[in-house]
């Protein structure tokens, strides 16, 4: 089991929670075949939409990756690859609730890893991340 956080735009996010499915820069094929059933999943939203959207720096999902089925959705023109993801009720986690505490911020220029879209999270970032999101 491995964890991991996609960077996504709040929108996107909630689209994607409702649909109970996952989709990673832009639907490309190879980001979203690095997880694994089992596997989890955060989402880490910069802004509340793609283009024009407010800052956010927030966490905004949570979930486990359904199975190790990957599949191409048709949007008419538009054609991302996507797994299922069983979510969490979960509430927004503001980054700077963990003050310095992940992992994944202790490096200095930690924000340029962010711009894959996908990177893979400690043990120790998830478990605090989880612990901040998940509602009983």
């Amino acid at each position: 089991m491995r964890a991991w956080l996609g960077v996504v735009c709040r929108d996107h996010v909630a689209r994607g929670t409702e649909l109970g499915i996952a989709q990673l820069n832009h639907g490309r094929r190879d980001s979203i075949a690095r997880l694994g059933p089992g596997d989890w999943l955060v989402y880490y939203s910069p802004r509340t939409s793609l283009a024009g959207g407010r800052p956010l720096r927030a966490f905004t999902a949570i979930g486990r990756v359904a199975d190790d089925e990957i599949w191409q959705a048709d949007e008419g023109g538009f054609k991302p690859w996507r797994r299922r993801v069983d979510y969490l009720p979960a509430a927004d986690a503001p980054l700077a609730r963990f003050d310095g505490a992940l992992d994944l911020t202790s490096a200095p220029n930690w924000g340029y890893r962010l711009r894959r879209g996908l990177v893979e999270l400690t043990d120790h970032d998830l478990g605090l991340v989880r612990a901040a999101m998940v509602t009983a």
